[in-house]
């Protein structure tokens, strides 16, 4: 049997059953978390009540058991499935002698210890001092508790400074900096924009196979971990559609339920970047006992990210395990594809979605260049698809996919093919 006494980490996980869900499905996605952070697990406590106790999360009654239980299972940290407020953890810290880690600060120090870019590290810090900031009366006391490890993770693995205006200058810096990398990824973008790439992004529940599906279109070697928040980093591949045209894929962070506020903010230029995207591909875990409850908390973050009108396709990934039948609707979804990313089955009809939706408003046209139109050249090369290209005696011709914009501006060079 395994020791749990020999564990560095071992956690108690408590949460409040209000009545309008499952608790016990967000209870085992708490405890994945906590073992994605290397924590291992002593046992639960739950407390049926309409709503947390505002000083001590748990009512006067539970709050006793839990301390029975606290001498019974000798856990080193308490994990509660709710942000707590700065008022409860200064309570539940001062109450036990243990350390006490919410869902955010849980969420928190995975993705410090996830991140590997420059700009994923400084927004992991961006979000760890704003969650904390609030809280410094009892964050000292329970760190000293730890010692290192969950809650303390971040770049540079550095202590916390429990200086307030030490805090806040470097919140400031660090929104510089990322200021100044946003300038840097705007630079890209309308480079991207001007060069006429476009660009699909994955997003989904987090370990849904958003990273696998990469891999497979872009034959790429992106890491796959079968843990949650395996991808922290934006990614961008090539992905060479059937019909031959070269399109940007990219991968994003994935969702969860409850994603912390600190992150979406810390993460918002990041996440922007969706909104720049020419279709977002939503990827589900078809096997998942949970996917219509993951695919609402997709929709409703897409939708806080101003999202919910981008033309999205739908891919049920996983296929090769056991899924129960029929798949959930997607109403939001123009496309519904089936897929393994594992197998690889089904991802022709993928690739045939997207193609779709990359060819809309689009026409095969042929051109003649005049040779003293040379920015037109440029343009063509810089916006279009080009399938000939040849140079005769009255200028360059070219045979090329158009999108409206181009169309408009060549109509005036159109040739008939005869």
């Amino acid at each position: 049997m395994h020791d749990l006494k020999k564990e560095e980490n071992v956690a108690l996980l408590v949460g409040i059953d209000d009545g309008r869900g499952d608790i016990e499905i967000s209870m085992d996605e708490l405890e994945e978390l906590a073992r994605t952070a290397g924590i291992a697990i002593s046992g639960r406590l739950i407390q049926k009540r309409e709503r947390p106790h505002p000083g001590t999360y748990l009512g006067k009654g539970k709050l006793e058991e839990l301390d029975d239980e606290m001498w019974r299972q000798e856990p080193t940290m308490l994990i509660f499935n709710d942000e707590l407020s700065p008022a409860q953890f200064r309570n539940l810290t001062d109450k036990f002698s243990c350390a006490i880690i919410d869902r955010t600060l849980l969420i928190l120090d995975i993705f410090a210890m996830g991140a590997s870019s420059a700009e994923g590290k400084l927004q992991v810090e961006l979000a760890q001092l704003r969650y904390r900031l609030s809280r410094l009366s009892g964050m000292g006391k329970m760190l000293s508790r730890l010692g290192g490890g969950i809650g303390t993770r971040g770049p540079g693995e550095t202590k916390l400074e429990t200086d307030r205006r030490h805090i806040r200058n470097r919140l400031t810096n660090l929104e510089r900096e990322l200021k100044e990398i946003g300038k840097n990824r705007e630079t890209m973008r309308k480079k991207r924009e001007k060069q006429g790439a476009f660009v699909a992004a994955l997003v989904g529940y987090t370990n849904a196979g958003k990273s696998s599906v990469l891999n497979l279109l872009a034959a790429s070697d992106v890491l796959v971990e079968d843990k949650l928040f395996a991808t922290l980093d934006t990614t961008v591949r090539r992905v060479t559609l059937p019909g031959g045209a070269e399109i940007l894929l990219s991968d994003t962070v994935g969702f969860i339920e409850r994603l912390p506020h600190h992150l979406v903010r810390a993460f918002r230029a990041t996440l922007d970047e969706l909104n720049y995207a020419d279709v977002l591909i939503f990827v589900a875990d078809a096997s998942s006992s949970d996917r219509e409850k993951h695919r609402d908390v997709v929709m409703k973050t897409l939708e806080s990210l101003s999202l919910g009108e981008k033309r999205l396709i739908a891919v049920y990934n996983k296929m090769d395990k056991e899924v129960e039948l029929p798949l959930p609707t997607c109403s939001y979804a123009e496309k519904i594809v089936e897929m393994s990313a594992v197998t690889g089955a089904g991802s022709e009809n993928l690739l045939a979605a997207i193609e779709a939706v990359y060819n809309t408003g689009k026409v095969r046209m042929s051109v003649m260049i005049p040779y003293a139109e040379s920015k037109l050249v440029s343009y063509i090369h810089a916006s279009c698809e080009i399938l000939e290209e040849s140079h005769e005696e009255t200028g360059t011709f070219f045979e090329i996919i158009a999108d409206e914009e181009a169309k408009n501006r060549l109509s005036g060079y159109r040739v008939t093919m005869v």
